[in-house]
């Protein structure tokens, strides 16, 4: 699994049409660096929850 994070004018087309599946945070541009820690947070999140932990709210 490999994620591509664009710039703010997003990615070449050609690289996109290559995609198996896209993703999108929504149709704001978000600051690149923000993105990974975002990106990184859904992860670990996803990844608590398939392994049966306890939700921080809980």
């Amino acid at each position: 699994m490999t994620f591509v994070i664009g710039g703010a004018d997003g990615l070449d087309p050609a690289l996109r049409q290559q995609a198996a599946f896209s993703l999108a945070f929504g149709p704001q541009t978000w600051p690149h660096a923000l993105v990974r820690v975002m990106l990184a947070e859904q992860m670990y999140r996803a990844t608590t929850i398939l392994a049966g932990l306890p939700y921080h709210r809980d």
